[in-house]
Order: structure tokens, then C-alpha cells, then sequence
């Protein structure tokens, strides 16, 4: 089978495309799909601590925000943004509270990240390594050549 995309072309960025298959209801906070080209950027997952490895809450979204400020930060390391990201991960350790709090989570998400909506995955995990951590989260993001 053989579908036609809707392509959106995103501010800051015009290599990137949203894809969007033909009759398929429009994602709320995320990408179904995103086609581009340049220097890829992995950032590895990233949790609730600060710069020196400490937790200064144990609040799911407090981490949350810290997760993705970090974020922001290694992403700038690469001359990136959130504007540039293609794809994110999350890993969190509680789907019940995840859901209760999404309007707080898509504040804390729009304050730090703006209005950029990668392809996203959630998967609910027993536990992170870090035994504090309620979320991590990875990204790629590609930086046009």
C-alpha cells in the first residue's frame, strides 16, 4: 500500500517534515513521523538531576523539567535546539500519575521545549537505574547541514 504525506514545513527548520498520513487524525504533542537531513545529535538519557548528579525533588514533574533543561543543555553543545529534535524517548515509572498530570506535564514540556513535537514513544518502566528517578528521556535531534 502506497500513501501520499502531508508535509509541514516547521520555522527554524525547513529541512524537516512533519509526516502525516492521509486521514489519520492530527497527533496532539508529538510527530507521527519526521523526515530530515544533517548532523544527527544523540543525547543519551537524560533524568531528574541537576549538573552536579543531585535531585532536588522527588515530584514527577519537577524532574520532569530538570530532564528536559538537561536536555536543552547537551543539545547545545551541538550548536542544537529543541527545534532541531526528531525523535524523543521516554521512560517513566508511574503511567497512573502520568496521566493524572498531563496538562501540568505539557506546561512544564511548552516552557522548556516550546511548541517543538518530535516522534515520541512512552513506555512505563518498574524502575531507572537511578532509584530516585521517576522519568528519563532520550532525543535525537538532526542540525541541518
Amino acid at each position: 500500500m502506497h500513501y501520499t504525506t502531508f508535509v509541514l514545513f516547521l520555522t527554524n527548520h525547513s529541512d524537516m517534515k512533519h509526516l502525516q498520513p492521509p486521514g489519520w487524525a492530527s497527533p496532539k504533542g508529538y510527530a507521527n513521523g519526521i523526515a530530515v537531513r544533517g548532523t544527527h545529535v544523540f543525547v543519551g538519557g537524560q533524568i531528574g538531576w541537576n549538573a552536579s548528579q543531585t535531585f532536588e525533588s522527588d515530584d514527577f514533574i519537577a524532574q520532569t523539567r530538570q530532564a528536559l533543561l538537561n536536555i536543552r543543555d547537551v543539545l547545545t553543545c551541538a550548536d542544537a535546539g529543541p527545534q532541531h529534535m526528531v525523535r524523543m524517548t521516554w521512560y517513566i515509572t508511574d503511567r497512573v500519575e502520568y496521566n493524572a498530570r498531563l496538562r501540568e506535564l505539557g506546561e512544564a514540556y511548552r516552557e522548556v521545549m516550546g511548541r517543538n513535537f518530535p516522534a515520541m514513544t512512552c513506555v512505563e518502566v518498574s524502575a531507572l537505574v537511578e532509584a530516585r528517578a521517576k522519568v528519563e528521556i532520550e532525543v535525537t535531534a538532526v542540525v541541518p547541514d
